[in-house]
């Protein structure tokens, strides 16, 4: 038996019946006028509670709009900065959650709506290279949180984030110490190892940027005229002094130690010199 092969005509018709029985199918799920607040409410949960974060972005804002004030509108504008958030659109999430706590400030959910806004800018936090301002911005919503709320069930999530943040710091100073070791300009080295020291001694990155801001005044000293050079190896003892109060135990001991005896060394040498020159003045009188 043949089957028969639709006509052109035929196939258009289909289409068009398609076409129209899906526009109507999505007019059921869009907010149309006349809708009343609950229905309104209806549609855009549905939107949410089938993971379609667009769309209930957009029927949240609606149901916001028409609703504040109202318990309905408060529950919508809580799931629009959550769907917002499920979208990964952060900084928009983060504004939500603000705007939220702003209008509806003894909510039973304000305590979250602020933990997520700061979780928001964390999630915008880039890697250590580039520029952190969302990094500190969610530490010091996080540690305004934890100021609020230290009990909280979202207290200790709080904190790591902000022991994340602080390591991704610290790492970015050091590194930035590094660049310039390796550009010859270890002043500017020295700076950026002891912000690492000063700023963050609980680091990782600690111990071993206070043996390099010993090495790098050594270099410093090596690389600056004669007058200048004993006070820039004296600089490399203290950092030495300092590195065994804070890390008697440390990893990099032995390399500190090493770079000490050379900075000693150098200190002699000079004084040698010197008592040279003052004896070849004397004789000379």
């Amino acid at each position: 038996m043949r089957h028969r092969i639709p006509s052109p005509r035929t196939s258009w018709l289909l289409l068009g019946l398609a076409v129209m029985l899906l526009t109507s199918c999505r007019s059921k799920d869009l907010i149309l006028p006349g809708d009343t607040l609950e229905v309104a409410y209806e549609k855009a949960n549905r939107f949410y509670e089938n993971e379609k974060w667009s769309e209930a972005v957009s029927a949240f804002e609606t149901v916001v709009s028409v609703g504040r004030g109202t318990n309905i509108g408060q529950e919508a504008q809580f799931l629009l900065a959550e769907s917002y958030f499920n979208n990964k659109r952060y900084l928009q999430a983060s504004a939500e959650y603000d705007r939220y706590t702003t209008f509806y400030s003894r909510s039973d959910k304000r305590q979250e709506a602020e933990y997520k806004s700061a979780l928001s800018l964390f999630l915008m936090s880039p890697r250590y290279k580039l520029d952190q301002s969302y990094s500190l911005q969610a530490m010091d919503r996080f540690r305004l949180f934890l100021s609020r709320y230290p009990d909280s069930e979202f207290a200790e999530d709080a904190s790591e984030r902000i022991a994340q943040i602080r390591e991704k710091l610290a790492k970015k100073n050091y590194m930035s110490g590094q660049f310039y070791m390796r550009n010859g300009m270890y002043e500017a080295a020295a700076i950026y190892y002891n912000l690492v020291i000063d700023q963050y001694p609980e680091s990782p990155w600690a111990e071993a940027a206070l043996v390099e801001q010993i090495e790098a005044y050594i270099l410093f000293a090596d690389n600056s005229v004669e007058a200048r050079q004993a006070e820039r190896y004296e600089m490399a003892l203290s950092s030495y002094s300092r590195y065994l109060q804070l890390f008697p135990r440390g990893d990099n001991r032995s390399k500190a130690e090493n770079l000490q005896d050379r900075a000693r060394d150098a200190l002699d040498e000079l004084k040698m010199a010197g008592a040279g020159d003052s004896g070849a003045t004397g004789s000379s009188g």
